[in-house]
C-alpha cells in the first residue's frame, strides 16, 4: 500500500526519536545500575521495552506503506551526573515525542490516513504516561528530597 503525502516523513521522524529513546533508557538504566539503584534500573528497562515495541510497530508500518525506514539516525543522547539529571533529560525527550506524535496524528487526519493515525494515537497514550511518570518522580524528589528518594531505589 502506498503512503499518503508526508506520512513516511513523519514516521521516519518517529523512528529516529524512538530509537534515540531506546538508547537514552539503556544508558540511564546502566548508570542507575552502576550507582546501585536497582529499582530505577528495572523501571528504565521497562521504558526501553516500551520504546522498542513502538519503534518495531512503526518500522513494520513503514514497510507496509512501501517505505524504507532509516534506522541509522539518532538524535543526541543526553545523560547527566545525577538521577535527577537523567529524569529531566528523559522528561524532555518524552515531551518532544508527544509533540511529534500529535503533529503526525494531525497530519494523518488531514491526509485521510486513519490506520497510521490509530497507530500513533496508541503510541501517544504511552508517551503521555511516560511524561506523567517522570513528572511524578521529579515532584516526589522535590517533596521528599533526593537522598530520601534514592534510598528507596536501592532494591527492586
Amino acid at each position: 500500500m502506498k503512503a499518503k503525502e508526508g506520512v513516511l516523513e513523519y514516521l521516519q521522524k518517529v523512528v529516529t526519536l524512538e530509537l534515540t529513546a531506546v538508547h537514552h533508557y539503556l544508558l540511564h538504566a546502566g548508570m542507575c545500575d552502576n550507582w546501585g539503584y536497582e529499582r530505577l534500573k528495572h523501571e528504565l528497562h521497562e521504558r526501553t521495552t516500551d520504546e522498542i515495541a513502538h519503534v518495531s510497530k512503526v518500522i513494520d508500518h513503514m514497510l507496509y506503506l512501501e517505505g524504507a525506514p532509516d534506522v541509522q539516525k539518532l538524535d543526541a543522547v543526553h545523560s547527566g551526573e545525577s538521577v535527577q539529571d537523567l529524569f529531566m533529560a528523559d522528561l524532555k525527550l518524552e515531551q518532544e515525542d508527544v509533540k511529534l506524535l500529535r503533529e503526525a496524528i494531525a497530519h494523518c487526519a488531514t491526509v485521510g490516513d486513519f490506520t497510521t493515525r490509530h497507530l500513533l494515537e496508541d503510541m501517544v497514550v504511552d508517551s503521555e504516561e511516560h511524561v506523567d511518570w517522570f513528572e511524578t518522580k521529579l515532584r516526589t524528589i522535590k517533596q521528599v528530597g533526593l537522598e530520601n528518594y534514592l534510598s528507596e531505589q536501592i532494591k527492586k
